[in-house]
């Protein structure tokens, strides 16, 4: 069975300060992209499909190409405001793309079975990989994401949102609730709901690092909320598109089942630059454990 690995890259890094997805970590200027793409590969992924910035294929493919050589296949696809179905207009004001469930839905042309989907700046954890694509391989009808506990997703640097899983009684995802500006206040974690009311947290909630896994059924499903998407909120430059939200309106409808893959490795992740010192540290004790190999690209021949 072929199985895609979608990589999330085309964010522009407005609280890093730059293009987070190409910021070394590891040895032979390894990015966490880098990890994650070996990881996928050595779980049984055969095709990577890149979502980046317009404009960037050469610069991408380039890293690539020292990383891996020609060992897989790696496909870019920009992501541009302009990429909307014929006959709708994009507001004048709008600036950035048009959210992650935008992003998988371009990739549609490129996806021709189960897929996963993961975020470049985040690292997941080889054993991550192996539970989705074992699940994918035994139920490629049923979707996935794999969950963290959300004390092992925190930044010591500042707030983060994240998205808690509610389980209904089946333990299938009755909700993928979005919280905002975590943090530690005092010893108590707090956050925010959308509505911006406030919360209080244990550390000890599922919560989703977008690593999430879905069968080619899913694609036209994208392809018909974006366009009801657009109808409703287009007009809006600052809204966004989300796996999230498209997640919880075909769970209510009945017509998603989404199931979580809870995984006991580690997380880390780079929100903000204050973050890629401890990246690094992280990193650089893997391979110190024989856990990754010092070039990437041997780890795979």
């Amino acid at each position: 069975m072929s199985m895609t690995l979608v990589i999330l890259a085309a964010g522009r890094g407005s609280r890093y300060g730059g293009l987070k997805q190409l910021e070394p970590v590891g040895p032979h200027e390894a990015t966490l992209m880098d990890y994650t793409i070996h990881d996928a590969v050595r779980a049984g992924v055969d095709r990577v499909v890149l979502v980046i910035p317009h404009g960037l294929d050469a610069v991408f493919l380039s890293h690539l190409g020292e990383q891996f050589g020609r060992q897989i296949d790696i496909r870019c696809i920009a992501q541009t405001i302009e990429a909307v179905p014929y006959g709708y207009s994009i507001p004048p004001e709008r600036a950035k793309p048009w959210g992650t469930a935008h992003a998988v839905l371009i990739t549609a042309p490129l996806v021709d079975g189960p897929f996963l989907v993961a975020n470049a700046d985040d690292f997941y954890g080889a054993s991550s990989y192996a539970l989705l694509c074992t699940h994918l391989r035994e139920h490629p009808n049923v979707a996935a994401v794999v969950g963290y506990p959300l004390h092992a997703t925190l930044s010591p640097h500042g707030g983060v949102s994240r998205g808690i899983c509610e389980l209904d009684p089946n333990g299938f995802v009755a909700r993928v609730r979005e919280v905002r500006h975590i943090r530690d206040v005092q010893g108590v974690l707090e956050g925010r709901t959308e509505a911006g009311d406030r919360l209080t947290l244990s550390g000890n909630e599922t919560v989703s690092m977008n690593l999430w896994g879905f069968g080619s059924a899913i694609l036209p499903i994208l392809e018909s909320d974006f366009a009801r998407f657009l109808e409703t909120d287009g007009a809006d430059p600052a809204a966004e598109f989300l796996l999230p939200s498209v997640a919880n309106r075909h769970i209510a409808a009945g017509s998603l089942r989404l199931t979580v893959l809870p995984s006991d490795a580690a997380w880390f992740g780079m929100t903000f630059p204050e973050d890629t010192p401890r990246v690094r540290r992280q990193i650089a004790e893997l391979v110190a454990a024989g856990r990754y190999p010092r070039h990437l690209g041997d780890g795979l021949g």
